[in-house]
């Protein structure tokens, strides 16, 4: 049962757009509290004989009036909020007296137990604000507001808290990368989304343990693929989205690695658009690079590789022809190839053909990331053999940076 205190304070937000703020000083706690203003749209008077370099650009640009002297008698009218904060006792003193005898409230911004209002600390996450404020004139603590403030914050972008709306507000796509399976490489933006999800449209690679942490009333559609097995098409997928989206619902597509790498994530926004959903994306650690580093293979090394070539063995090696071969074997670089264990004979052929040094080292990394990983090297000779038993998920790396990290 929450306990009533006669003269706690009564929390409230303001609309300030389009109203009239006048804050007295122009030092680093007047810029602060200038800027804020300014995002909530108020009509910004600074009274202040120096200022800020902020506060002299905004005035310059015409975003604020400055009155470029000392504070005096009649600078409050017409106010809807005044704050005082020039660091002088006695000017901030007669700054509040004038606005409580115009009955406007003021903040001091060099005392937290004075003034008729005081400021929270304040958190915004997408459409959510949160305000944290001690109560009672003698015991207001800022510093313990900023502490509970940035607390929430944390558990916010973990996905600890509830964030999925009661009350429709239009329903959109977010494409959200997963990162390469483990669900704390998961992005706190991706936290975040899955948090307020009505829909997730899942795929096999995507961090599956983060759905444990979902409530029950969100809707979880797995639409996975293996090799060779695509019981949902991409067509069945972007409608899905699309539908519910259409539906009023927050959906998140969660994606493996990075949905814009070799993640067909640019054609489920454009299928988002076509249909004129709005959508969003989330980037995701790619499993490109974050597979090969769990192995303790970088992509880049100075002295063996600068530059580094990401492709699809499924599909993207299909139709090279000789000149596309010897491309790839000349680099000079790094090769990392996703989704190509079936087509491992025919790569390491294509570029043994195209000119490659047998030798030139390779790996092959199944389940990067989970306790089932396991790494097999060779070369571009004798991998095929080596990785005989591989099986996918598997990024495959070659060149001379594929023999660190042994």
């Amino acid at each position: 049962m929450t306990e009533l205190i006669s003269g706690t304070g009564f929390p409230l937000h303001l609309s300030l757009t389009g109203r009239r703020v006048v804050v007295v000083g122009g030092g680093p706690v007047a810029a602060r509290k200038v800027a804020a203003f300014l995002a909530a749209g108020a009509d910004v008077l600074v009274v202040a004989p120096y200022a800020c370099e902020q506060i002299v650009s905004d005035a310059a640009a015409g975003l604020l009036g400055w009155q470029q002297r000392d504070y005096r008698h009649g600078d409050l009218d017409g106010a809807w909020l005044v704050v005082a904060a020039t660091g002088d006792r006695v000017t901030d003193e007669a700054a509040e007296a004038a606005a409580t005898t115009q009955r406007t409230f003021c903040v001091r911004a060099d005392d937290a137990a004075a003034g008729s209002a005081r400021s929270p600390a304040t958190l915004r996450r997408d459409d959510l604000v949160i305000s944290v404020a001690s109560s009672g004139a003698g015991t207001a603590d800022p510093r313990r507001s900023v502490a509970v403030r940035n607390a929430i914050a944390q558990a916010l972008d973990a996905g600890t808290l509830p964030l999925r709306r009661h009350r429709p507000a239009g329903g959109h796509v977010v494409l959200v990368g997963g990162g390469p399976g483990e669900k704390d490489l998961l992005t706190l933006r991706a936290r975040r989304e899955l948090a307020a999800a009505d829909v997730v449209v899942v795929d096999r690679l995507a961090p599956l343990d983060v759905l444990d942490e979902l409530g029950p009333e969100v809707l979880v559609i797995d639409v996975g693929k293996t090799p060779g097995r695509h019981p949902v098409s991409q067509h069945e997928i972007n409608q899905l989205l699309v539908e519910h989206a259409q539906a009023g619902r927050r959906v998140v597509r969660l994606k493996g690695g990075d949905p814009y790498v070799l993640g067909r994530g640019g054609e489920e926004a454009a299928a988002c658009r076509d249909a004129g959903v709005t959508v969003e994306v989330v980037p995701g650690v790619t499993s490109a690079f974050a597979v090969p580093a769990a192995a303790g293979i970088p992509v880049t090394h100075r002295g063996l590789a600068r530059q580094v070539t990401v492709l699809s063995g499924h599909d993207a090696l299909e139709g090279a022809d000789a000149a596309d071969w010897r491309a790839l074997a000349s680099d000079g670089g790094t090769l990392v190839i996703l989704m190509g264990v079936a087509a491992l004979p025919r790569i390491c052929a294509g570029l043994l053909t195209a000119g490659m040094n047998p030798d030139t080292p390779v790996a092959v990394i199944e389940k990067g990331w989970t306790p089932e990983q396991r790494v097999t090297r060779g070369t571009v000779r004798d991998i095929v053999e080596r990785a005989r038993d591989a099986r996918s998920p598997a990024v495959i790396v070659i060149g001379a940076v594929a023999a660190l990290g042994e």
